[in-house]
């Protein structure tokens, strides 16, 4: 998995106002059906019902909503920096700015729990959430995640 591929263009959206959880997976599902050519209705539900599982906001300002969504071809990804955080029900009570939702076909259960978890190791670094957080354009905000997902020579 690699981030390269997951956010492609339209995928970044640095300046979005919602005021809610429902109105960030609204936002969400309009992204990825323009985007993916897919249902707007059949992604929202499935991200409705996977947050119904439990809360996806991590913490630190940041959440990863996910969901399968049939009809998808690959994994895909969506990242979001909310204008004004909202309250995602994080697990240390603070409300979310940062959101990577995380797309994947049927079938590749395992594959989407690496990819979620990758991300979720990159998202805790403070360093990236604070240049996330000051990133003005969608290129820098995808530059930012793609160099930090690179693996290091050790």
């Amino acid at each position: 998995m690699n981030l390269e591929s997951l956010l492609e263009g339209g995928c970044i959206a640095p300046r979005v106002s919602a005021s809610d959880k429902r109105q960030v997976f609204t936002i969400l599902s309009e992204i990825a059906a323009r985007t993916f050519s897919l249902d707007k209705r059949r992604i929202l539900e499935a991200l409705v019902e996977r947050e119904a599982e439990g809360s996806t906001g991590v913490g630190h300002g940041v959440a990863a909503p996910h969901a399968i969504v049939p009809g998808l071809d690959r994994m895909r990804g969506i990242f979001l920096r909310l204008e004004t955080p909202v309250d995602f029900n994080a697990v240390d009570d603070q409300p979310v700015d940062l959101v990577f939702a995380l797309f994947s076909p049927p079938g590749g259960a395992s594959d989407h729990l690496r990819a979620l978890s990758r991300i979720l190791r990159l998202l805790r670094q403070v360093d990236l959430r604070e240049q996330l957080r000051r990133a003005r354009a969608p290129a820098a905000i995808r530059t930012l995640l793609v160099q930090e997902a690179r693996p290091t020579a050790a």
